[in-house]
Order: C-alpha cells, then sequence, then structure tokens
C-alpha cells in the first residue's frame, strides 16, 4: 500500500485528489494539509512514501516544507512531489534543488497523476525527458547553483551514466544504450547519488546539467512519456 499526504490551501482540490487516490486499491490518504507548516507536522506523524505539495501555500510555501521535510532523517523514506499550475517555471528548480522528486501539473490526467505517484513511489525522477530539456535549457543554464558538483568522483562510468540520467533515461533505456544489465544500469545510479549526495535522479539530472556534463546541444530521447512521468 503506498501512503500519500495531501497538501494544498484548496479544500476542493485536496477532495478531488483524495476521491481518485482512494479509489485505487494500493493507495491510502494518510492526511491532509491546508499549508505547508501542517504538511511538515503530518509527515512527520504519518510518515507517508508520498507527498504531494502545492508549490504555492500560505503560512510556508511548498518549497520550504520540501526542504524540511528532506532535511529531517526520519522522513528520509518520503518521496516529495510538487503540485503546480504554472507548468515549467523557476518554482520547479526551486523545488528539486530543495529535494523534490519531481512535479505534476494539475491539470494532469488522472491516469498520470496515479502512476507518477507510483513512479515516486518507488524512487524514480517524475520528469519526462521532453520536461526535462525545457526545465534545464530554460533554467539551470542560465542560473547555476553557487557549488557545482565534484565530478572527480565518479568512475568513468559513472559519469557516463549519470549523463544518461541527466538526459532523462530510464534504467532500462541506459542498459541498452551501455550493453549492460539493468541491475548494473540501478548500481552506476546508486553509487553515483551517494558520491554526489544526491536524494533521488532528478537531482542527479540537475547535477547533470549544471555540471555542464550534460548541454542544450545533447539529443533528446527519442520517446515521449505521458506528461510529467519518468518511465520504468
Amino acid at each position: 500500500m503506498i501512503r500519500v499526504l495531501l497538501a494544498d490551501d484548496q479544500a476542493l482540490i485536496r477532495g478531488g485528489f483524495r476521491a481518485l487516490l482512494e479509489a485505487e486499491d494500493d493507495l491510502e490518504v494518510v492526511g491532509e494539509a491546508a499549508d505547508g507548516r501542517q504538511a511538515v507536522d503530518l509527515a512527520v506523524r504519518h510518515r507517508p512514501d508520498v507527498a504531494l505539495l502545492d508549490i504555492q501555500m500560505p503560512v510556508m510555501d511548498g518549497i520550504e516544507a520540501t526542504r524540511r521535510i528532506v532535511a529531517d532523517e526520519r522522513l528520509s523514506g518520503v518521496h516529495v512531489v510538487m503540485l503546480t499550475n504554472f507548468g515549467v517555471d523557476e518554482y520547479v528548480l526551486d523545488a528539486l534543488r530543495a529535494g523534490a522528486a519531481g512535479f505534476l501539473l494539475k491539470d494532469t490526467e488522472p491516469a498520470d497523476l496515479l502512476s507518477g505517484i507510483r513512479v515516486a513511489a518507488r524512487g524514480d525522477a517524475l520528469l519526462s525527458p521532453t520536461i526535462t530539456r525545457r526545465l534545464m535549457d530554460e533554467f539551470v543554464l542560465q542560473a547555476p547553483s553557487a557549488e557545482v558538483a565534484d565530478l572527480t568522483r565518479l568512475t568513468n562510468r559513472e559519469r557516463e551514466v549519470l549523463a544518461l540520467v541527466g538526459r532523462g533515461m530510464s534504467n532500462d533505456e541506459i542498459a541498452a544504450r551501455m550493453v549492460i544489465s539493468p541491475f548494473t544500469a540501478k548500481t552506476h545510479v546508486s553509487r553515483a547519488m551517494v558520491k554526489l549526495g544526491a536524494r533521488d535522479r532528478a537531482q542527479l539530472v540537475v547535477v547533470a546539467y549544471e555540471s555542464g556534463l550534460v548541454s542544450k546541444r545533447s539529443s533528446p530521447v527519442n520517446r515521449v512519456p505521458p506528461s510529467g512521468v519518468s518511465p520504468r
């Protein structure tokens, strides 16, 4: 059972999401919050698998709530997914840097929302190659972070894997490209996360672009999954 926390200042939106999620056999809503502070408190109380947080909320916004959830060692198993009306904008990049696993548009199709929650729950980045490209081209390269990750800690194989993650590839696609097993691809990804101090694949994407390992000239993956959803 995937346990989900909902946080949005509009009760009608929370109610709609709750109804959608609780109609699924493998999803359970464990709490609802009307602001970011409540979201953090409920995350500590319920330890959900996935926290769906609206970016803009009163008292404390979703980005600050994400930072606090990520910083709390007790909540290491919580995967934060941001909800936004605005598509790809600077808020999304701030959310990823804060530790969010990805984001979903509030007007996404119900099937894509449900799929996205399941993707986040298993620890995968909730970013399609198309959204990844737009996000990084529009914001990361124009406004890099003050500190760029030290890629010298990575082996050549791990650097290659990091570049492919930055282009939005799944473990299976990385395995096919590098002619290795999916398990080996997953191992390389996990080791890169540990060495770079990345919480999840979404943060690896940011590192790949901010470090210059992936550039605007890199060609995207030749397939587009449902909006906002990363393939397995």
